[in-house]
């Protein structure tokens, strides 16, 4: 049987066609050579049966990515990999965050800003181009789950509260103002237009279409430490209760792994990894 006629389970509990397309893609995405990702699809491919779950065949295109490098592994399992920055959402902030600074906005975090009627603790303000974006982050820890209408709903109404202030007191470092909802999953279709038609600007896994959070990780070489296949997850957690959320950071604080009690030989493959990854 081909294995275009298998059925595979995704996260949502959805049954679809196999995409052997797909999972092509994703690994040519990863930077392995053409060589590399054949044999895995055939590798793959040998071992599908009907009903397999989409992280099954994740975990061992994964699995044999990383024996082949593990620079290419990092890479492949990106999206995992924010999802591992949770659950309490704080350091996807500050993942955003970064992501905007390198891309040229001075940027703030959990800033606290008086609305007309209340105040409101905001994710991440960003001013470039004599604009104020003020950015709402929403972190889902679990694959499968959309941003449904909800969300640009409830933001809309905060950035609406805040934003008439803001307007009074412009100065010279912004002279417009532009609210953000950003996630880490996709959006639905409501979310999507609502979220158009109130003005937001929106930015998800995939949207904009070639400029959604993935081309701009890849773009930008602005991975998370989640990706690394060498640190551990203790390791990893240290690293992000210190706000170190960046490879880029890692390389600039590369003490910290001294902290943790990181051999030399260790330190070294590490660090060798993560400017491998930013391209450094």
């Amino acid at each position: 049987m081909g294995a275009e006629h298998f059925h595979i389970t995704k996260s949502s509990g959805e049954k679809v066609d196999f995409s052997m397309e797909k999972l092509k893609n994703s690994l040519q995405f990863s930077g392995a050579s053409d060589e590399m990702v054949e044999e895995i699809l055939s590798r793959v491919q040998d071992e599908l049966y009907q009903g397999i779950t989409t992280k099954e065949i994740y975990n061992r295109a994964f699995a044999l990515l990383k024996k082949k490098a593990s620079v290419y592994a990092s890479k492949y399992k990106l999206k995992k990999a924010i999802y591992e920055l949770g659950p309490t959402g704080f350091p996807f902030e500050k993942f955003i965050s970064g992501i905007l600074h390198y891309s040229g906005f001075d940027t703030k975090t959990g800033e606290v800003l008086q609305g007309t009627c209340v105040s409101h603790e905001i994710d991440v303000l960003a001013t470039k181009n004599e604009t104020l974006n003020v950015i709402e982050c929403k972190f889902h820890s679990e694959d499968g789950l959309k941003c449904n209408v909800k969300v640009p709903l409830y933001i809309n109404s905060r950035y609406i509260d805040v934003k008439r202030p803001l307007e009074s007191t412009r100065n010279s470092t912004y002279k417009t103002i532009q609210g953000w909802v950003v996630t880490n999953t996709r959006f639905s279709q409501d979310a999507l237009e609502y979220g158009k038609c109130a003005g937001l600007y929106l930015l998800s896994w995939d949207y904009p279409q070639g400029d959604g959070l993935k081309e701009r990780i890849d773009r930008l070489r602005l991975y998370p430490i989640t990706v690394s296949t060498l640190l551990s997850n203790r390791e990893k957690q240290f690293l992000l209760e210190r706000d170190i959320v960046l490879c880029r950071q890692l390389i600039k604080s590369s003490f910290l792994l001294d902290h943790l009690g990181v051999s030399n030989g260790r330190k070294q493959r590490i660090l060798k990894e993560m400017k491998s990854l930013c391209n450094l």
